[in-house]
Formats: structure tokens, C-alpha cells, sequence
């Protein structure tokens, strides 16, 4: 019997030291003690910027949009037909450009909205008379990880300006497990590789990083804090009840 519980032992502890590999398995994105990582350009409120992948909707008016706004006008099932017709999406391919009526392909990624429309409308000022363009874009999320290990949640980027706290609050905030001094943010850079930020919104002094502008494709990962101990119990307790089992087995044997 002590040959048997100290070889049972040996065995429970080779096979902890063996399943202590999936501990915190679910932890994603590891970066080194010295890991470098970027530096934003402005963690002040900024301004959506067009890329690719971007589903935006385009209309245009002419004298500079006075009919659009004009809502006294008698015509007003008339106006409701015009910009309801007016109203269409496009999508920027992988090289930046867009096809759109009349002018065709046109490079639309790296400007802000405002940007874009300023330069669509003098594009445009060969075919209308005071073109007026108004764009939006329909299809922008950001994946959020808040820190729990299997929560991930998709916001969308309803809004233009949308921050990273609000994006954070979207997904129900940080999760308990998860630490707030160690959020990460992963964007896609002019290169079309990856950037990695890791902000600290543990204390006042992150709150300059938490209004960070949020763009397309963005992923927000809040790193789970280790739970050693429960997983290690829950690693071991099988290996403990299966020993039990057979102990039990072997007293009922010896009895009869």
C-alpha cells in the first residue's frame, strides 16, 4: 500500500508539472519584459481617418447643398425622391481608391471625412455648380477582449470621434479578472502591418490614452490577470478524485 500511495504521488506530481502548460491558456497576445512598443502620434481627441475595407456613404448636392437644406421648399415630395436617390455606399479597396460616379477611381484612404469631402467637392466642381458632399462610414467595429478570457465583444463605431473608454464601456467595461494596467490596442498601420500600443487606465493619468480615437479593425485587449491557483486545482483535481477512486477499490478488496 505505501509503495502504491508514493507511487501515486509521484504520479500526481509529474502529471501537475505536466499540465501547468495549459495554465492561463487563455491569456493571448504575450509580449516580452522588454518588448517595445508604439507610440501613438496624438492620444488627444482626433479624427476618423478613411482605409481600406471602408463601406462609405456618399451624397452630393449642388449649390452647396441649398435645396438639401431648403425645408420650407413646396417640393418637398419632390426633395425627399432627389435625396433619397442621392444616397449610395462605395467601398475603398485594399489599395485605397474608390470608384464613384462620374469621376471614377479616386484615392480616399489617409483622409478624414472632412478632408474627403473637401476634396471630393473639387473633383466634382467640374460637373456641378458649388458641389456639396456629405460622407459617413456604415461598416466600422472594433473587437473588444475586457479582460475575462472569453468575452470578446464587436462594437460598432457608430459615432466618428469614438474613444477607446467608450468602446470599453460598450463592451460592459473591464472585466474583474482583467488589468487595467496593461491594455492593448492593435491597429493597422500605413504599411498595413499591425501597431501595438499598451496603455496603463489604471489610475487619473491614463485617462489622456483612454480618449485615443478608435478606427476600423482596431482590436482592444485587456490582459487577463493569472489565476494560478484555481487552475491549478482544477488541473489537479481529477488526477486527486481518480487516486481516491481507486484507493476506495483497493480498501473494498482488501476487506473481502
Amino acid at each position: 500500500m505505501r509503495t502504491f500511495l508514493r507511487t501515486g504521488a509521484t504520479l500526481a506530481v509529474v502529471a501537475a508539472l505536466l499540465s501547468s502548460c495549459t495554465i492561463n491558456r487563455d491569456i493571448m497576445f504575450r509580449t516580452p519584459m522588454d518588448y517595445e512598443f508604439d507610440t501613438p502620434m496624438d492620444t488627444a481627441r482626433g479624427a476618423l481617418v478613411l482605409q481600406a475595407n471602408d463601406m462609405i456613404q456618399f451624397r452630393i448636392f449642388a449649390n452647396d447643398g441649398f435645396k438639401m437644406i431648403d425645408l420650407v421648399s413646396d417640393n418637398s415630395t419632390r426633395e425627399a425622391s432627389f435625396l433619397q436617390r442621392t444616397m449610395f455606399n462605395y467601398f475603398i479597396e485594399n489599395d485605397g481608391m474608390v470608384k464613384l460616379p462620374t469621376i471614377g477611381r479616386t484615392r480616399l484612404a489617409g483622409y478624414t471625412l472632412r478632408e474627403a469631402e473637401a476634396q471630393l467637392e473639387l473633383l466634382y466642381a467640374d460637373f456641378y455648380k458649388k458641389p456639396f458632399v456629405q460622407l459617413q462610414v456604415v461598416n466600422r467595429r472594433v473587437i473588444v477582449f475586457p479582460g475575462g478570457g472569453g468575452d470578446a465583444r464587436s462594437v460598432v463605431l457608430e459615432n466618428n470621434n469614438t474613444t477607446l473608454l467608450e468602446v470599453l464601456g460598450a463592451a460592459g467595461g473591464v472585466n474583474p479578472r482583467g488589468n487595467a494596467h496593461k491594455v492593448k490596442v492593435f491597429r493597422y498601420g500605413a504599411d498595413g502591418q499591425r501597431l501595438v500600443y499598451q496603455f496603463d487606465l489604471s489610475d487619473i493619468d491614463g485617462l489622456k490614452y483612454a480618449d485615443m480615437v478608435m478606427q476600423g479593425d482596431d482590436v482592444v485587449y485587456v490582459q487577463p490577470n493569472p489565476e494560478l491557483a484555481r487552475e491549478i486545482i482544477a488541473d489537479l483535481t481529477p488526477i486527486i478524485t481518480l487516486m481516491s477512486s481507486i484507493l476506495v477499490v483497493l480498501a473494498v478488496t482488501r476487506n473481502l
